[in-house]
């Protein structure tokens, strides 16, 4: 596990790729402090709360700054938070239901857009319901390890999250994490007994096509479910570093980055991989699918990559290191680094159409 820790330490920020254990405990209790610079600090997620031109827009990062933007990222507002501790990803389901998850093993929710938030979970609250769960199943080994969990207090991160819809959900991080929700992240359930994951890795990243959900996370881990996380299959991948993202562009078809600019690539639902060949080895720590089925990839040195199947081409460069990416349109996104939200031009690739 050490590599995220190294990865912390050499950047000097907080990305998908690090998982940097500190005291949170008074910053769950804390909110976030409101700040003129918020759309300028380090932030992490976003997401558009409903579809269209319209849509509103809300990235989550340090601290637990929350902005939103109600005019396609042109001006930023921070809104009232819970919490004070970092807060890495964030997803809608639709104009008006939202979650976002962070570090403590926070779990926040909306039910107004974004406007206003209310915390669901906690660092306690999750090992409380591990340590549970493992005496119910009289897994002498498994409640050792909750004990453990609960000794060390709420200092692991949620890093992904999926829901399905306004209650289904399911939220993944540091040390094999888990949790499910069945009524809108009222209750969670731990499911770290479906993921074959002994050695307790980091889970990364979380992606969901139809019943289909692929974590991926430290050491070369990726688990599949077929039947909407009821169940996981490990699959074997050639790569064993860590990959930070990941996507769905088909229903067979997966697409892992991570770690040194490694991106590998299956077409029949992870039996097979091919590895797609990046000219900068940087470690990707973004990605996103357009509208068109179309993978683009950011990496820590600022760069945009996109392209389909065996093929990548650089579209952007010279940002500061990019955390998270939000498409616009065919030639402008949004991107999320250490210097807050950045426009990014999108320059057409040689040999892709304009």
């Amino acid at each position: 596990m050490k590599h995220a820790w190294m990865v912390a330490a050499l950047s000097g920020l907080l990305t998908a790729a690090s998982v940097v254990a500190a005291p949170v405990g008074a910053a769950l209790e804390r909110p976030a402090v409101m700040t003129k610079a918020a759309a300028r600090s380090v932030l992490q997620g976003a997401a558009r709360a409903g579809e269209g031109n319209n849509a509103r827009l809300v990235a989550v990062g340090e601290r637990g700054i929350v902005v939103l933007s109600d005019d396609q990222g042109q001006t930023w507002r921070q809104v009232p938070i819970p919490v004070s501790v970092g807060l890495t990803a964030v997803r809608f389901v639709d104009a008006q239901h939202g979650w976002a998850v962070g570090h403590g093993a926070v779990v926040l929710a909306t039910q107004d857009g974004g406007q206003t938030w209310v915390k669901q979970l906690d660092g306690h609250q999750a090992a409380q319901l591990v340590l549970k769960a493992a005496q119910g199943s009289g897994d002498a080994r498994a409640v050792g390890e909750a004990e453990r969990l609960v000794a060390d207090g709420a200092d692991k991160p949620l890093l992904d999250l999926h829901f399905f819809d306004a209650n289904r959900g399911i939220v993944i991080g540091a040390y094999n994490l888990a949790f499910v929700t069945e009524d809108g992240g009222k209750h969670w359930q731990p499911i770290q007994q479906r993921l074959d994951n002994p050695k307790a890795l980091h889970l990364y990243t979380l992606r969901v096509r139809g019943q289909q959900v692929l974590i991926a996370g430290e050491q070369g881990l990726v688990l599949r479910s077929t039947d909407g996380g009821q169940s996981f299959q490990r699959l074997v991948t050639p790569y064993k570093g860590s990959f930070f993202t990941a996507e769905l562009p088909g229903d067979q078809e997966l697409v892992l980055a991570g770690l040194r600019g490694n991106v590998w690539r299956s077409v029949d639902g992870g039996a097979n991989w091919a590895q797609i060949p990046v000219a900068v080895p940087v470690s990707f720590t973004a990605s996103v699918l357009d509208a068109s089925g179309q993978l683009w990839l950011a990496n820590q040195a600022g760069m945009v990559f996109t392209g389909h199947a065996a093929e990548l081409h650089p579209v952007a460069a010279k940002l500061p290191p990019l955390t998270g990416l939000l498409l616009q349109a065919k030639d402008r996104a949004l991107g999320l680094s250490i210097a807050g939200v950045v426009p990014i031009v999108l320059t057409a690739p040689q040999g892709m159409p304009k």
